[in-house]
This record gives structure tokens, C-alpha cells and sequence, in this order.
């Protein structure tokens, strides 16, 4: 190995293990931080068997552990489907919000509420499959056009309004949807619970862990289509499967904590300035990222404005606005080609 490769991958190690040391402190400070606030050698005995106050238990227990866990599982979630998204349409500009993935996954929860409101264990299902329509109809629309990177993004507007539309008329048909729907539609982690949680982070788990082992096929893609046949990749059948992938992470996140954009197209870009665009580094990296972010945004959220909490979902699209126009910018001088 020469110097200049020793040199990247340790800084490579060195990005890891701060991520995962911010990602550590932040989760213990979501523990520890609230409207209550928890002394720190309450935690620790709490996770120790040591001497702990009832209540205090049953926070952590029910409220700051599974909120926690929903944050890091999420962040982790959205910035790998953006990952995915991204390399697999060759379009640095896409995220799962962006093409009307989360919007998909909103359309079929609220589907879910009004047709099914006694069978709240199918949420995760309805939402896949919502998820999985929209990445589909824009899959479709990139293969029958050859769209550029900014014609995509529009179509994946087109998309999102198409699916608001369908909410908004199965709304004005069933008021009980609206509750179900409203919960989701700002992102948020107040009331997770683990009934909710548990089968949308097992299926996230599953997934994550399948987009590492595909990360080859991930490096042949962003190649190119013409590259990627001429190296023998079944491009159809690999862009489906992980777009699947993509859409079962973002469909599951949206099943227990609503719709938060932003992270899927904000963390890949900012790992990338640090690793390159070697697929299992950047999903690793996005990994730890993406849950560091979420997790401290939630933090922020509750604690900006305390006793009241702004919904994280706010927060990240203030985050993550001005970083999208940037990159449209970016886009109009030429800096992200066609």
C-alpha cells in the first residue's frame, strides 16, 4: 500500500470513529435532556442495575430510550436511500423526499388510516409500498425519457403533487384520516413507541445491512449505464433491487416518524467531501452521519424552544433548503454536470 493510500484510508478510520463518538455523546444527551432533566449517574445506574428514581426509569424506558433509538435508526435510514438514490440515477440532486418517495410512503399511510385504522401493524407495509410505487413511476419516467438531472428533480416535484393531491382527496372523503395523516406529515419523534418502531428498525437493519453487500454493484452503476452493461451488470434488474432497498428505508422511517426531508440529500454530499465516492465507505459514513444529524436536530428541536418542542421535521427543512438551493445553483454553473 503507497503512503498516499495509508494516508486516505486512516483518514477514512479517523472520520469513523469521530462520527461515531459524536453519535454517542449526542444519544446520551437525548437521554439525559428533556422537559425533565436526568442526572447522569441515573442513566448510568439505569443501565447498570444500580439505584434509580421510578419515574425516572420509566422516562428513560419509555420515552428517551426508544425516541433515541428512532432518531439513530432514521438518520441512518434516509441517508443511506439517499446514497442509493443518488448513484443509482446518477443524479446527485435526488433524495427520497426530492422524488416523491416520502410523499409515496405519506399516500399509502394515509390509505392505511382510512381503510384500515384497526390494523396499525400493516403501517409499515402501506408505507413500503407507497415508497416503492414512487421510486418505480420515476425510475420509469429516467429509462422512457433519458431525463437530465434537473428534469428528474421536476418530475420528482410532478410526483410529490400528484400524491399530495391523493391525500388531500382521501381527506375530504374520510376526516378520520386526517389525524393519522397530519401526525406524519411534519416529522416528528414525540410519542414513538416500540410497538411502532421494533418492526420498521428490523426491516431498516435488514436493509442496510443488504445495500453494504450490494455496494459493489453500487460502484459499477455509478459508472454508467454503457460502462455498467459493458462489465457484464444486469443494469435493470440491479437498479430495481436497490431501488427497493431505497425505498424500504425510506418507506419504513416514514412509518413510525412522518416525513423529514433533506437528510438523504444533505449527509451523502457532505461524506462524500470526506471519503470520495467509494459506495461501502459512503454508506458507512452516511450511516453514522445521518443518525448523528438526526439525532442532534431532535435534540435541538426539543430544547430550542422548551418547555415547547418543535417538530424535527421543521427543523431539517431550514437545514435543508437553503443546502438544495446551493446545490441548484451549483447545478446552473455547471459545477454538477448533466
Amino acid at each position: 500500500m503507497s503512503s498516499s493510500q495509508r494516508y486516505s484510508t486512516n483518514k477514512k478510520r479517523i472520520l469513523f470513529i469521530v462520527l461515531s463518538v459524536l453519535l454517542l455523546i449526542t444519544a446520551v444527551l437525548s437521554i439525559l435532556l428533556g422537559a425533565v432533566r436526568i442526572p447522569l449517574k441515573e442513566i448510568f445506574a439505569f443501565f447498570t442495575g444500580g439505584e434509580i428514581s421510578f419515574s425516572h426509569a420509566n422516562i428513560i424506558r419509555y420515552t428517551r430510550l426508544p425516541r433515541t433509538f428512532a432518531c439513530i435508526v432514521a438518520g441512518a435510514a434516509l441517508a443511506v436511500s439517499g446514497v442509493i438514490i443518488q448513484l443509482v440515477l446518477n443524479n446527485p440532486l435526488s433524495a427520497p423526499h426530492i422524488i416523491g418517495v416520502n410523499s409515496g410512503a405519506g399516500f399509502a399511510v394515509c390509505l392505511c388510516n382510512a381503510f384500515l385504522p384497526a390494523l396499525p401493524s400493516l403501517m409499515p407495509l402501506c408505507a413500503f409500498g407507497g415508497a416503492l410505487l414512487a421510486v418505480m413511476i420515476v425510475l420509469t419516467i429516467a429509462e422512457k425519457t433519458g431525463a437530465s438531472k434537473m428534469t428528474l428533480v421536476l418530475a420528482g416535484v410532478a410526483v410529490s403533487a400528484i400524491f399530495s393531491s391523493a391525500i388531500d382527496t382521501i381527506i375530504s372523503f374520510d376526516s378520520n384520516a386526517v389525524a393519522g395523516y397530519m401526525d406524519f406529515k411534519i416529522g416528528s419523534f414525540s410519542g414513538v413507541t416500540y410497538k411502532r418502531l421494533i418492526p420498521a428498525a428490523i426491516v431498516i437493519g435488514v436493509m442496510l445491512l443488504l445495500s453494504l453487500i450490494m455496494s459493489n454493484e453500487l460502484d459499477v452503476l455509478r459508472l454508467g449505464k454503457d460502462q455498467a452493461l459493458s462489465l457484464g451488470l444486469n443494469v435493470r434488474v440491479y437498479r430495481i433491487i436497490l431501488l427497493v432497498i431505497s425505498a424500504a428505508l425510506a418507506g419504513s422511517v416514514v412509518s413510525f416518524c412522518g416525513i423529514i426531508s433533506f437528510v438523504g440529500l444533505v449527509v451523502p454530499h457532505i461524506m462524500r467531501r470526506f471519503v470520495g465516492e467509494e459506495s461501502k465507505t459512503l454508506l458507512v459514513s452516511s450511516m453514522l452521519g445521518g443518525a448523528f444529524l438526526v439525532t442532534a436536530s431532535d435534540l435541538i428541536s426539543r430544547l430550542l424552544f422548551a418547555p415547547f418542542e418543535l417538530p424535527v421535521g421543521i427543523l431539517l427543512s431550514f437545514i435543508g433548503g437553503p443546502f438544495f438551493i446551493v446545490l441548484l445553483l451549483k447545478q446552473r454553473k455547471g459545477r454538477i454536470h448533466d
